[in-house]
């Protein structure tokens, strides 16, 4: 994976995920009885920064917000024992982000985000000198759009923003003219693209970036270039337990493997390697394997080293 030297900078949102276990997921109007409740850290951002460092190994770096409460303290430290740097992470008034999440027996999920926080992160001066050293900069749309239109902009140039665009918003032209590298579900996809077939939408989308990436859940993924061949990755055959954190790990493993300059067929190995490991276990960050698993898991289902693309 990742050699050390990859410096992956985060920018996004850090939550206190409140997570409950039902038999399935409640339709409009219905109350379910759960079967059991978690409180872990989690957060789109977060729980990427803690997959580029944990199950990549690459040195990561997170710019974001927490409110001066107990929560904040919480995930800082939970931030601090997964190897990732808190200098670009500020504390704000009010309270800090949440998430409540239901999960099924299959571990499929609905989310609702409370941004508290979040909907505070700047790109300050420690953020700035972080961001300006990066290898890559990874975001998503759970924090102000602008904000991370401002952070794309000081990379230094021939650094690659990706940018994961969940959850799924109309994304800002200054955002977008940043954008090198598109992660994006079949829902999102659709969404961005404003198309309903999912064809058209990855060609729509393939015109306006210079590569996207789409997860298919447990088929994989495909990474898409303008008048490239499509490289397709299968994904490791498992029962899933909780489906939550799989998306955020696959694009942490992955921005960690760009950043140290693995080609993009054995990048995407890496990420679906370790989502396929996310989903067996419960919660966000706390299912985000280590990086000597996902080594075992790609040299079980891959064969060790994959061709280079």
């Amino acid at each position: 994976m990742a050699p050390p030297a990859a410096h992956v900078v985060v920018v996004g949102s850090i939550n206190l995920d409140l997570s409950v276990a039902v038999p399935r997921l409640p339709g409009g109007g219905e109350t379910l009885l759960a079967t059991g409740i978690t409180r872990s850290p989690g957060g789109k951002g977060a729980n990427q920064a803690v997959a580029a460092a944990r199950a990549a190994g690459a040195r990561t770096s997170m710019v974001g917000a927490l409110g001066d409460d107990a929560e904040g303290h919480l995930l800082r430290k939970a931030l601090a024992d997964s190897g990732v740097g808190r200098a670009g992470v500020a504390t704000v008034d009010g309270p800090s982000g949440q998430a409540f999440i239901t999960v099924d027996e299959h571990g499929e999920n609905t989310i609702i985000v409370v941004a508290g926080a979040n909907g505070h992160v700047q790109v300050n001066a420690a953020a700035l000198a972080i961001i300006r050293s990066a290898g890559i900069v990874l975001g998503q749309l759970e924090v102000p759009q602008d904000v991370l239109a401002e952070a794309a902009a000081a990379r230094k140039e021939g650094v690659a923003f990706v940018l994961n665009a969940a959850p799924s918003a109309p994304l800002e032209p200054a955002l977008q003219a940043e954008v090198d590298v598109l992660i994006v579900n079949e829902h999102e996809a659709r969404d961005l693209a404003g198309r309903d077939d999912l064809e058209d939408a990855l060609n729509h989308l393939v015109a306006l970036f210079p590569v996207v990436v789409i997860t298919l859940g447990a088929q994989g993924a495909q990474l898409l270039r303008y008048a490239e061949p499509t490289i397709t990755v299968a994904a490791p055959s498992v029962q899933a337990v909780d489906t939550v954190a799989a998306g955020d790990t696959f694009c942490g493993v992955l921005a960690a493997a760009l950043a140290g300059g693995m080609g993009y067929r054995s990048a995407l190995e890496h990420a679906c390697a370790a989502a396929s490991l996310a989903v067996q276990s419960p919660g966000a960050q706390t299912s985000v394997p280590l990086r000597e698993e996902v080594a075992a898991q790609h040299a079980l289902f891959y064969g060790g080293s994959a061709a280079e693309s």
